[in-house]
């Protein structure tokens, strides 16, 4: 029987349409959808290693338990059934012996269904939910909600005029974008990328901005003096549907090009010429890009003055603009299946980290979703919008302090390499009562874990893509195959430990079909299954409508634009933007600028990889087969540095090596170096645990709660100072 099966491609958030052709039961070929709105067919090397992944002979493909000393890499092989027992038993008895709020998840990129695990924690008692994605999107998001009701995240790039690439390399890391950009100034579009390296995407760019890493929040504050004092904004929709602008206007008076070209190493002249490119340019919009979320304090300040730009040129939800999509009107969201009511008032107060970061937690959370579904009738998810902050769970692992958190569930993770100060989250599972790990593949997390489940990839799993429950739209795909072996989604994991825990009544499916069917039933589709939805339909895209807050207001406590934000001051915060020098510069830290003299940028990505995946996959690995730091040739010859050399990175918080790469893309006093390192070929037995500490930028970060975003609690990856040397010896 040979069959086509729409499939979409989960190794990065673009979620590519993919063609599986299937041979009785059997993939033997995987080639992009012509037919996809995100690709049109193209792949790139990840889509292209789908059946190495699928089939590689190191995948996880039984569960397995731990019988020696944690980290000894000696398990054996269980059973799904003695496995999810053997959980749940200890999960109840930590329970009784501590409170829920005793269990806590990590989860990385969206390669999971999360509604599942919100769901799970919330009939469990727990709070304590905790992602890498305060230093990925939340920090914008979640400011420009405060601001205006829901995030502009939605750039309408094929008609602009000017598109402002904001700490965003797509040319690397993601390409269906960078096709769409260079399309777009085929046809005119002024294209200004900011950012500190020479990047792929700056090399297309009509203006480059070379600003020194961490002083992004200097230069947005700069623009909006230019803006408002050469009056470029738009008068119309400041009077009208903002409040505060006279408050912001004597905020900035301060902030001009003259202040920021000391800030930022770009000249007075350069900062005013694109400021009045970006405001004389209607439409214009402003591509989010990952690297502004990663300032630690002041990630939320600078997202304000982002935000700030778009309200008052008049780019916002219009065409060609930044359009604020809303949630999808019909389509069950990921906020209705995560049963967020049958949290008690009483857990959420445990939520670690709510005390000090609260825009990221419970109480802000609660004030956005109030003005949410007054005017949208829906929230975001509290999966990714409500989280336990990371370093202070890690703490709390560690210390026992505000109370112990005992056991752990890590999927879509590898926390050793994902995290900021990774000796610290080393000893935080190390002292764990119980850790779960799911995943593809034995990582150095997962050697730690007291049970290692197999996680079923793209091929074996439908998927469902809604820019992680917060677009007007959705994008169906279907499973290939069946999982192969013993390979589960977390979809079943959640819904069978679950039904071990007394939760059966609020898990009625039986597959991921049923559960996306059941999501489906409300836009009224004639079908009778998940898979006739995906091969008749596949797509659900609300009417693009623009401009929405004329017929329904904002969802804000004025109805306006809030440019002096009223959630903020009644959490606590300043409502206004404001300047947050980088916690680990030498502008924050000048008594440490003489031993650690260079500007360390750790939160670059790169193809192929994807964060810490795709190690494992050989014709992947043999295009990037070693770590590097890129490196200008100035400062390789101040330190006899050759190309390839192996160098030590070091911080006041740790040291590790990567290769060198000489070039002159980045600055002289300035290193770049890649993140997510470990190696799968490396010993599997702690304490080397493949590696996680050899090149593993994150040895070298420092997450003090004391220097992560006031608001939503990010930690800092760049602008971070260092000092290198040629690693001796090496090889």
């Amino acid at each position: 029987m040979s069959e086509v099966k729409k499939v979409a491609c989960h190794f990065c958030h673009m979620n590519c349409g993919m063609l599986a052709s299937v041979e009785n039961g059997v993939i033997t070929k995987v080639t992009g959808d012509p037919e996809h709105p995100f690709n049109q067919g193209a792949q790139c090397p990840r889509g292209v290693s789908a059946l190495d992944h699928l089939n590689h002979p190191n995948r996880l493909n039984y569960p397995l338990k731990q019988v020696g000393k944690r980290g000894s890499g000696q398990f054996e092989r269980v059973s799904w059934e003695e496995a999810l027992d053997g959980i749940a038993a200890r999960l109840t008895e930590l329970k009784n012996t501590y409170g829920a709020e005793t269990l806590s998840s990590l989860g990385g990129t969206n390669r999971t269904d999360d509604f599942a695990r919100r769901r799970f924690f919330n009939l469990f008692g727990s709070p304590n939910i905790a992602h890498t994605a305060p230093v990925c999107w939340i920090p914008n998001f979640l400011i420009e909600a405060a601001s205006y009701g829901w995030a502009a995240f939605d750039p309408e790039i094929m008609n602009s005029r000017c598109v402002v690439i904001w700490g965003h390399n797509p040319a690397v890391s993601y390409l269906p974008e960078m096709r769409g950009l260079l399309q777009a100034k085929a046809n005119g579009t002024k294209i200004i990328v900011i950012d500190p390296v020479f990047s792929e995407t700056a090399a297309k760019a009509d203006l480059w901005l070379p600003i020194r890493p961490g002083a992004d929040n200097a230069l947005a504050l700069a623009w909006l003096n230019v803006i408002i004092e050469e009056g470029l904004y738009d008068f119309e929709f400041v009077n009208e549907w903002t409040v505060g602008f006279e408050e912001l206007s004597e905020r900035i008076e301060e902030y001009t090009p003259e202040w920021a070209a000391e800030k930022t190493g770009i000249s007075a002249e350069l900062i005013r010429e694109a400021a009045q490119i970006y405001a004389a340019a209607k439409p214009a919009c402003i591509q989010w890009g990952v690297a502004t979320d990663q300032f630690g304090r002041g990630s939320s300040a600078g997202a304000q003055a982002r935000a700030a730009l778009r309200v008052i040129c008049g780019n916002l939800d219009v065409p060609g603009g930044d359009v604020m999509p809303g949630p999808h009107p019909d389509f069950i969201t990921d906020w209705e299946m995560e049963l967020n009511d049958l949290l008690s008032e009483e857990q959420r107060a445990k939520q670690l980290g709510a005390d000090k970061f609260k825009l990221n937690t419970w109480p802000g959370y609660q004030i956005l979703t109030d003005n949410m579904v007054r005017v949208w009738g829906k929230s975001i998810p509290a999966e990714w919008f409500c989280e336990a902050n990371a370093p202070v769970l890690f703490r709390s692992m560690v210390s026992s302090k505000p109370y112990p958190v005992k056991a752990c569930i890590v999927l879509a993770n590898n926390p050793l390499i994902s995290y900021a100060n990774s000796k610290l989250v080393y000893q935080a599972l190390k002292s764990l009562d119980l850790l779960v790990v799911m995943d593809y593949w034995m990582t150095p997390s997962a050697l730690l874990a007291d049970y290692v489940l197999p996680a079923a990839s793209w091929l074996e799993r439908p998927v469902m893509t809604t820019t992680y429950g917060v677009s007007d739209w959705l994008i169906a795909s279907e499973r290939a195959i069946e999982p192969m072996f013993e390979r589960k989604t977390d979809v079943d994991f959640w819904r069978e430990i679950g039904c071990r825990l007394g939760q059966a009544e609020y898990w009625p499916w039986k597959s991921d079909e049923e559960v996306f069917k059941y999501r489906l039933e409300p836009i009224g589709l004639d079908v009778e299954t998940y898979e006739e939805f995906v091969q008749c339909y596949r797509m659900a895209f609300a009417p693009r409508e623009y401009r929405k807050y004329q017929e329904r207001g904002l969802a804000t406590p004025s109805g306006k634009v809030e440019l002096k934000s009223s959630i903020l001051e009644k959490l606590g915060y300043d409502p206004l933007p404001h300047y947050v020098e980088p916690p680990f510069s030498s502008e924050a830290k000048p008594e440490l600028a003489d031993d650690y003299p260079l500007t360390l940028i750790a939160g670059g990505g790169f193809m192929p990889f994807f964060h810490s995946e795709h190690r494992e996959i050989t014709r992947i690995r043999l295009m990037k087969p070693y770590p590097r730091v890129a490196i200008n040739p100035v400062l390789a010859d101040k330190f006899g540095i050759k190309a390839t050399d192996w160098v030590w990175i070091e911080t006041p918080t740790g040291r590790i090596k990567q290769k060198a790469l000489i070039t002159n893309a980045v600055a002289p006093d300035v290193v770049q170096a890649e993140r997510g390192w470990w190696f799968p070929e490396k010993a599997l037995i702690d304490p080397e645990l493949m590696g996680a500490f050899e090149s593993n930028i994150n040895v070298c970060l420092d997450d003090d709660p004391n220097t992560c975003d006031e608001a939503c609690g990010s930690w800092c990856t760049r602008a971070v100072m260092c000092r290198i040397s040629k690693a001796e010896g090496e090889d």
